[in-house]
């Protein structure tokens, strides 16, 4: 796996501990339960640790134990602002969660809970800000270490970050969700910073003396889980959660020194009595604590209170007799002391999975590894799953046309590994009829077999979400044709705008395009005229419903196409900052029918039968369906247990005929006619639409494609000197826009402008290539042979006034859609904002209306208030910067103003 090296960068790491609380029960009837001594060690633990760690300099740690909110924030912000490589942040205290919610807080000294309600905290941060300041950091990668009660409620905040936030942020939680903890003695740290500082100081064995986020992680779960329960009633394991960045590549968070020979130095022997503390000496090379096993329940277990209080290992060591040279070993590496086999790390699993889906399928995959189902008799966990997306229709094109460069990627253009993730073992699709999209011809070669259900698990219908304050009142009126309700809700409100997601991007986008292509409007351009929006469509529903809150008279006029389940879960935003929207259901939009589908890979048999077994055990948890032929299957409506139980709470319906809700337990539909009217469903419309026609999709993705004819793409490359560190390679920018080529076709128009002049020159330009039709492969190589750097100003004000004059001037007399990209290190935007110039462009951008694509290859370029953000906002375009996959995602924007790369 790659890593990310932050050595030598700006690094950060903000170490925020509150050992002391002024308000305490009972002395104080609204405060927290106690202090925290056990924090103090923390701190003073993590801090040297970090020191010795070769990442971070002595400068670049802080420490704070802030008494109020306030000064917290300072803290955050000052750290957010400084960091630009690598942004470390831990917090050790007490953490709550309210009586009517899950969302965790973190209590700071002066922290105390309103009086009569159990659910407000003040003096407390809710992570959810907190996660929403560390999304604008700067730095490339941001790591955050929970060490409090609940920690594990903070990866729901996390799931619900947009994609490219989730590519740049890990997570690392202390104990699973809805779980307290033992927070240790006054004299040692607490338990889990313990063993933190250990791995951090020693280094991993096997591993070099490095320390990743990932194998810390995977340490840090094996020994707390095998070692210490929680202090729920019963008792749990004590399993540390983690929510690696999307990225793909872990993130080296120390690196201790090495001897001369190469070798890592020992471990500091602790102090007698010392045992978990941070001189602890881990176990001896070769012997590593047992990952992933349930521990026996003994009463007053180790890592557990009880009235004698923890017996640590040096101390058992002493009880049994075993010398004080190996106490230390025992306190570490207990599983000498067990007489059951050590676990072996469980099978990874790689889940693929639609857009609009993932928050739904991740938290059921999180619950499957929690679940009875995925341990051995030993207690041992059978598997992991790691759950991605990517875009629907770059998904079903990879398997279709690229199922051999996905194995062993050949070149820039065609990297499903780059594009799409790592191979999957398990593909869910939102719609069933994308698994016959996928599959290639017969007679096409192929790397990747889809063997998918004959049935899909679960159902969701794709809706209008109506404001409640246009929205039809009699129930009859809320179900008909897509025509017949838009020109309904039309007559009630003329000014009614109708908006849909992305059909390139999730399915739910792709079958609304079916519905709006219907044979009402058999013309794919009048269709799409009747969805218009100011700049691109948002990429997921839970992204458009987020969105329109923005303008708060946009989101009372504008109806959503969107699956119902997202009226009631899977939308990250505030729902108070929302108008209330009531569900109408039109018979003619294919609904979601999300589908179980193994993929199986040419040539990937090593662990052919434990990963088949893997697989179909989660297939079987997840579906409440057993395997064809064995005994036990279910009935073609399960009642919602395992992974249906999730789907049934996000607001998803059976799959078997007549679509009702999905029930907890006690029936396919019990416990959700409440649910369904409380947020604007209805439980019973009546009929639903079924599937989709691979066919009609097919068709509508290429209709949307070229509703408007081909299109017109003016690429700007900064080519000042500054540029000139990012310039080679398919990542430098020459190489950036030659990849966004593959969303061009023959009959698309582009050219590309090298931005750069001598001072007061009247041409802010030259000229790459020349603008009009080209073969990809031509122009790939005219733009390697003459975009060169050069020890020239960049003057982007001149330059995007002249490139959108130009493409004003050529859309004179058609409809084609038109976009400006602008890639640039952001040196010279001191030109863009002087003397009133930025005010200029920003007014000439919204004149001309074609959008603009501000591509920074700076990772704050796209931050609130800067000139890219301005720029993009005002034309209509996307803003895109490197803290979100800044290729793939211009990629996109190109392929969607072009016909699209048929091959």
């Amino acid at each position: 796996m790659a890593r990310f090296d932050p050595r030598g960068k700006v690094n950060r790491a903000l170490l925020v501990g509150v050992p002391d609380y002024d308000f305490k029960q009972p002395e104080h009837p609204v405060g927290v339960s106690g202090d925290l001594k056990a924090v103090e060690h923390n701190l003073a633990g993590l801090e040297r640790s970090l020191q010795e760690g070769g990442v971070f300099a002595e400068d670049e740690i802080t420490v704070t134990r802030p008494r109020t909110v306030d000064q917290f924030d300072r803290q955050l912000e000052n750290a957010v602002d400084a960091a630009q490589g690598l942004l470390l942040l831990y917090f050790s205290g007490h953490g709550a969660v309210p009586s009517t919610g899950d969302e965790l807080w973190l209590l700071m000294r002066r922290a105390k809970i309103v009086p009569g309600t159990e659910s407000v905290f003040l003096g407390a941060a809710p992570w959810k800000s907190v996660l929403t300041v560390l999304s604008g950091a700067r730095a490339e990668q941001v790591v955050v270490i929970l060490d409090c009660c609940y920690a594990g409620n903070a990866s729901g905040a996390w799931d619900a970050l947009g994609a490219a936030q989730r590519q740049r942020i890990s997570l690392l939680m202390c104990v699973q969700a809805n779980n307290r903890i033992d927070a240790g003695d006054a004299d040692t740290p607490t338990p889990f910073t313990a063993q933190l500082v250990r791995l951090l100081s020693d280094g991993l064995r096997g591993q070099g003396g490095e320390v990743g986020f990932d194998d810390l992680a995977d340490q840090l779960r094996g020994y707390m889980s095998a070692h210490h329960t929680t202090l729920r009633e019963p008792s749990e394991p004590w399993e540390p959660q983690s929510r690696s960045a999307t990225s793909g590549a872990d993130v080296l968070l120390a690196a201790p020194p090495v001897l001369a020979s190469g070798k890592l130095p020992p471990p500091v022997p602790g102090p007698e009595g010392g045992g978990g503390t941070p001189q602890s000496p881990g176990p001896p090379a070769g012997l590593r604590p047992p990952e992933g096993r349930v521990p026996g329940r003994r009463p007053g277990g180790l890592g557990r209170r009880s009235g004698l209080g923890p017996l640590t290992g040096r101390k058992l060591a002493a009880a049994i007799g075993v010398p004080a040279a190996i106490a230390g070993l025992v306190a570490t590496g207990l599983a000498l002391l067990d007489d059951k086999p050590a676990c072996k790390p469980p099978l990874e699993l790689r889940l693929l999975t639609d857009p609009d889906l993932e928050p739904t399928v991740r938290r059921a995959a999180e619950a499957y590894l929690m679940s009875d189902e995925n341990r051995t008799d030993d207690g041992c966990r059978r598997s992991g799953i790691t759950v991605y997306s990517a875009g629907a229709a770059a998904a079903v094109a990879a398997f279709n046309r690229q199922s051999d460069p996905w194995q062993r990627p050949t070149g820039d253009d065609n990297n499903p590994q780059r594009d799409i993730g790592p191979q999957p073992d398990i593909w869910i699709p939102a719609s069933i009829p994308s698994v016959d999209r996928a599959r290639p011809a017969s007679t096409e070669r192929t790397y990747a077999a889809l063997e998918a259900d004959p049935e899909p698990f679960a159902y969701s219908p794709v809706v209008l979400a109506v404001p409640q304050n246009i929205a039809a009142e009699a129930v009859a009126e809320r179900v008909g044709g897509l025509a017949a309700l838009t020109e309904a809700l039309r007559k009630r409100e003329p000014r009614a705008e109708i908006r849909r997601t992305d059909p390139e991007n999730t399915d739910s986008g792709l079958l609304a395009t079916v519905g709006l292509y219907g044979a009402g409007a058999p013309d794919p351009a009048a269709a799409e005229r009747g969805v218009a929006q100011a700049g691109p469509p948002s990429r997921t529903g839970g992204d458009l419903l987020c969105t329109l809150p923005d303008d708060e008279a946009v989101d009372e006029r504008t109806t959503a196409l969107v699956p119902e389940f997202l009226l009631k879960a899977g939308v990250g935003c505030d729902s108070a900052t929302r108008a209330r929207r009531m569900a109408e259901y039109p018979v003619d939009v294919p609904g979601l029918t999300p589908t179980f589908v193994r993929v199986r890979w040419l040539g990937a048999d090593l662990d052919k039968d434990a990963r088949d077994d893997a697989v179909e055990r989660f297939r079987a948890w997840l579906t409440g369906k057993e395997a064809a032929g064995k005994k036990g299957a279910a009935s073609s409506a399960p009642e919602a247990r395992g992974g249906l139980a999730v789907f049934g709470k996000d607001g998803f319906r059976s799959a078997a005929a007549g679509h009702r809700p999905l029930g907890n337990g006690t029936g396919p539909s019990a416990g959700t006619d409440v649910a369904f009217a409380e947020f604007g469903a209805l439980e019973n419309p009546g009929p639903l639409t079924g599937a989709a026609l691979p066919s009609a999709m097919t068709a509508a993705l290429k209709g949307y494609r070229e509703a408007n004819g081909p299109g017109r793409v003016l690429f700007l490359l900064d080519s000042s000197g500054s540029m000139g560190g990012l310039w080679e390679g398919p990542g430098g920018a020459p190489g950036i826009i030659a990849q966004s080529l593959a969303g061009l076709g023959e009959h698309d128009e582009y050219g590309v402008w090298a931005v750069a002049a001598e001072p007061g020159s009247p041409r802010a330009y030259s000229e790459v290539l020349q603008f009009g039709n080209h073969r990809r492969e031509e122009a790939q190589r005219t733009i390697a042979a003459n975009a060169r750097v050069k020890d020239l100003e960049a003057d982007p004000y001149k330059a995007l006034v002249a490139a959108l004059e130009e493409m004003g001037r050529r859309r004179t007399d058609d409809h084609r859609p038109q976009l400006i990209v602008y890639i640039t290190d952001d040196e010279d935007n001191n030109r863009l904002t002087e003397a009133g110039r930025l005010s200029d462009l920003l007014l000439s951008a919204r004149e001309k209306k074609t959008p603009v694509v501000m591509a920074s290859l700076d990772s704050g370029g796209c931050d609130k208030g800067k000139p890219d953000a301005a720029v993009s906002e005002a034309s209509g375009g996307r803003c895109l910067d490197t803290k979100s996959d800044l290729v793939a995602r211009l990629r996109d924007e190109v392929a969607r103003t072009g016909t699209g790369d048929e091959g």
